[in-house]
């Protein structure tokens, strides 16, 4: 799917169907917040959320005291019903409206983060280039906290066709990475459906 076109679905995403109405509810972001709590970052680390624009991941963080957090979304509207959501602590996030393949990083983060925005690339050209921002925006002591349908997965996600990855997938994707942890994951959506998904935490291969 061209940019413009994935741009265009996900506007129209967030601006038809409530928060609740979206198979990625997730008020509590659970498995990504045991992965962070583990690598025991700095409250002043430099965190990015790709795809994150109406998660609750930031507002869990902004919880637990995190106090450099970017979200990076394509859609203008789901950031802006994020910062609706936050009111006056949202000036407190850097917001960032961008594909993620044309995002041009002006920063090194301390931790990458992307809960089902990666499996959204299907072609391989488009997979290698974020694979290649993604290691190229982290810190010498980074880490990056992947999250896809897994095989057993669903094929399409809101109508979109995805990439399903197996762990050892993601390892072969992220070569340039060091996987730390991984997991299988059953995610409950709003419809009494579950959804099967890989999590991989990966860190540099040369950390300080």
């Amino acid at each position: 799917m061209a940019t413009t076109d994935r741009k265009s679905h996900w506007e129209n995403i967030y601006s038809t169907k409530n928060l609740n109405e979206v198979s990625w509810y997730q008020p509590t972001p659970e498995t990504s917040l045991d992965f962070i709590k583990k690598l025991n970052l700095n409250l002043d680390a430099n965190i990015i959320d790709i795809g994150g624009g109406d998660s609750f991941l930031v507002d869990n963080l902004i919880q637990l005291g995190y106090t450099n957090i970017t979200v990076l979304d394509i859609s203008e509207k789901a950031i802006e019903r994020a910062k609706e959501r936050l009111g006056s602590t949202a000036q407190n996030v850097k917001w960032i409206v961008s594909d993620v393949n044309d995002f041009e990083p002006t920063e090194t983060y301390d931790l990458w983060h992307d809960r089902a925005a990666f499996h959204f690339l299907t072609g391989l050209k488009e997979i290698n280039h974020y694979t290649k921002i993604a290691t190229k925006s982290l810190s010498i002591n980074g880490y990056a906290i992947i999250g896809t349908f897994s095989k057993t997965g669903p094929l399409k996600c809101s109508g979109i066709e995805i990439t399903q990855y197996n762990v050892e997938d993601l390892i072969t994707t992220f070569r340039d990475l060091r996987l730390i942890e991984s997991k299988a994951i059953e995610h409950a959506t709003p419809f009494d459906t579950t959804q099967n998904f890989t999590f991989a935490c990966f860190e540099i291969k040369t950390k300080a």
